[in-house]
């Protein structure tokens, strides 16, 4: 496979923090990771420990849990919210670029005195998911026998991570929340929330994830994995040790690349893009590249310096585990079952997890606040749209928290 260096044609350096750290700093060729490390700076993070965790598939490791909070735990500990981030988000929902946290928020304003989420009235806790590269233990955490776990870190489930966040409000001292919700992949984790821990929360917000994984994302996801094995410098996963630029670069961005073609809509990209050309040659002269290639490469290559190509493969690997009716006797059955209050919400446009699916959920539960049919957001973003939309998400949050 020829790879191309176009994509790594950025000034931007992701070096290391702090002394101690085993990042390899440079000024344009990515690191062979983009994981937070041991000896970088933890920033906003706080972090607990759970203890040696048992998982589904089989496999134990002791796992640490990275975290953000937004206010204060009241006195009978009962006014915390459970916010659960996407794919590749993290523990920093709300807050600026700075010393540990290589991207902003990715819910940018809310969080405020003036939004649902309102830190005067909330003690609002963000985790990293199981097998997360932002602080959570995940492949590129330190095994017992000191190196990274990489490949061999066990197979993991959304009940998995769902179990991982319980263990970390155990150990907040919390026994009830207020609510838990989550977008993409954290509507996953709140799905799942509703059924195996519906007595320990009182509502629940689902946007834009489904209730089963069906076979076309499964797909996706797996090739999206074999692009990163096969980049040459994927190494069975054992690349932590290599110098910039020679790690899976080139694979996970390729990974990324694929991915935006499923977050965002096709009329988007054309309105745009277009076929603008991002040169002053033309087309056919055969040099240059399309305004579309260029949005793509720059964001694979930006994604390289702050994610790791291992847990990117853990992480799609466990979405492809999801389906809340396995071993409940079926979708419908297992959503029958959860009483809480919920708000579940679509994007219009969303052509990775169709809107269909998000109806299904809400027709399902029996205390849907809008009934049969999802609360669905108009957005030309596609998928996206929940992160994007952050007015018409803001008063879908306040429905419900309210």
């Amino acid at each position: 496979m020829q790879w191309s260096d176009s994509l790594f044609r950025e000034s931007n350096a992701f070096g290391s923090e702090l002394p101690g750290s085993r990042r390899v700093a440079s000024t344009i060729r990515p690191p062979a990771t983009g994981a937070w490390l041991e000896g970088d700076n933890p920033g906003q993070r706080k972090f607990v420990s759970v203890g040696d965790f048992e998982f589904e598939h089989g496999g134990s490791v002791p796992v640490r849990i990275a975290y953000e909070t937004w206010g204060e735990l009241n006195a009978d500990a009962s006014n915390a919210v459970l916010v659960l981030h996407a794919l590749t988000g993290d523990s920093h929902v709300e807050g600026s670029v700075g010393p540990g946290h290589p991207t902003a928020g990715w819910w940018p304003g809310l969080i405020g005195s003036d939004q649902p989420l309102d830190p005067t009235k909330y003690f609002i806790i963000a985790p990293n998911m199981l097998g997360g590269c932002q602080g959570t233990t995940g492949p590129a955490s330190i095994s017992p026998e000191g190196t990274e776990w990489g490949a061999r870190f066990p197979r993991t489930t959304i009940r998995d991570q769902v179990r991982a966040q319980a263990l970390l409000v155990d150990a907040l001292g919390i026994d009830h929340l207020v609510a838990v919700l989550g977008g993409s992949m954290g509507g996953m984790h709140t799905l799942e929330w509703g059924v195996m821990f519906g007595d320990r929360v009182d509502k629940l917000a689902i946007l834009s994830a489904p209730p089963v994984i069906d076979a076309m994302t499964i797909a996706q996801n797996t090739l999206q994995a074999d692009a990163i094995r096969l980049d040459p410098g994927w190494s069975d996963g054992e690349y932590y040790d290599a110098a910039s630029g020679d790690g899976p670069n080139r694979g996970l961005a390729l990974a990324r690349r694929l991915a935006m073609l499923m977050y965002r809509s096709d009329t988007e990209l054309d309105d745009r893009f277009g076929r603008s050309w991002q040169s002053a040659l033309a087309p056919d002269q055969g040099h240059g590249r399309y305004a579309v290639e260029s949005y793509l490469d720059f964001h694979g290559n930006r994604f390289t310096r702050r994610f790791d190509a291992n847990s990117y493969i853990t992480l799609t690997t466990a979405m492809n585990t999801h389906d809340v009716g396995r071993d409940r006797g079926g979708v419908d059955a297992a959503l029958a079952t959860i009483q809480n209050e919920t708000l579940v919400v679509g994007i219009d446009t969303d052509t990775l997890f169709r809107v269909e699916t998000q109806h299904r959920i809400a027709a399902g539960i029996p205390n849907s606040i809008t009934g049969d049919n999802a609360y669905v957001i108009e957005s030309p973003f596609g998928h996206d749209g929940f992160l994007l939309e952050l007015p018409e998400v803001s008063a879908a949050l306040a429905r419900v928290l309210s």
